[in-house]
């Protein structure tokens, strides 16, 4: 995706601040899996903690991302770990992978911004038969104890105009994740035991959404807003607004304020504390996993 090839996007914040995958997201990707596991391949790889996670059930493992400050950040978290190879690459081009020597193909937070056409015929030559494609995704948070502050982050998220957040998505790559990889289709002439594991988060308390929850965190909410700060349409609107600056480097506040402003007036648990930024709260993304096999 073109907003993290950038040089003025931090991927250091992208890496302290995006959320980690359990280990029963990896484990239910492993129990799928049939046959040798030599060599598994993370697309999009970002600052690693995929191919970081999957690193000790295969011989070897591939990353390979288009950006290299994103391959930057997963060489600096790779934390010794030395069957781990880096690649800088798009997805629909591993011409230094030989056909049929894949035995996992994997991407996290990555696909929705594949070309298929090209992605799905590339997957089907590097992949041996029998092979995994697992790829996932994960949409906007909810606060799961705060429906009027998640309501709040809807609003500022996807609504229309310049002063908010919804012109600055990049499409189709954020439908596809809001509607949970489902328009992710692997060919049915090359793919078998298409499984698909989602969940869709409420907030009416903890797991009280409906699927397989995933991903989950207790959060202060000054690490919330600069979560939001990693949105690729926070960047894309900062663009367009360079001098709103957020409170704490000084500025007048910025798009995430604005929000939390909003949010405060409404939840009076958070307003009515001083401190509120220190606040912990419960917060779940929806999610969704699509499995296939190779034929």
């Amino acid at each position: 995706m073109a907003t993290f090839a950038k040089s003025t996007f931090s991927h250091a914040s992208y890496a302290t601040l995006r959320p980690v995958y359990p280990s029963r997201l990896y484990q239910t990707v492993l129990a799928y899996h049939q046959g040798s596991k030599n060599l598994c391949v993370d697309i999009g790889c970002g600052h690693g903690i995929v191919a970081n996670g999957f690193a000790s059930s295969f011989t070897k493992v591939m990353a390979t991302d288009p950006s290299s400050g994103m391959l930057d950040q997963a060489r600096s978290l790779n934390l010794g770990i030395s069957n781990i190879d880096y690649q800088q690459s798009p997805a629909e081009d591993l011409s230094f992978l030989e056909a049929d020597s894949v035995d996992m193909i994997v991407s996290g937070q990555a696909a929705h911004w594949f070309d298929y056409s090209k992605f799905f015929p590339e997957m089907s030559r590097i992949l041996r038969r029998g092979a995994t494609l697992g790829l996932w995704g994960y949409k906007d948070h909810v606060f799961v104890d705060h429906p009027k502050a998640t309501e709040i982050l809807n609003k500022y998220a996807y609504g229309e105009g310049t002063d908010l957040l919804g012109d600055y998505w990049q499409q189709p790559g954020r439908t596809i994740v809001q509607n949970k990889y489902r328009d992710i289709e692997p060919p049915e002439e090359d793919w078998i035991d298409v499984q698909r594991i989602e969940y869709e988060p409420a907030a009416r308390g903890r797991n009280s959404g409906e699927g397989t929850l995933f991903m989950e965190k207790r959060i202060k909410l000054s690490d919330c807003m600069n979560y939001i700060r990693t949105w690729s349409s926070y960047h894309g609107w900062q663009e367009k607004h360079p001098d709103l600056q957020k409170r704490e480097a000084g500025g007048e506040g910025d798009i995430v304020d604005q929000m939390f402003d909003d949010m405060l007036k409404y939840e009076p648990e958070w307003g009515n504390d001083k401190n509120w930024k220190d606040k912990e709260v419960d917060i779940e993304w929806g999610s969704g996993l699509i499995l296939a096999r190779r034929k």
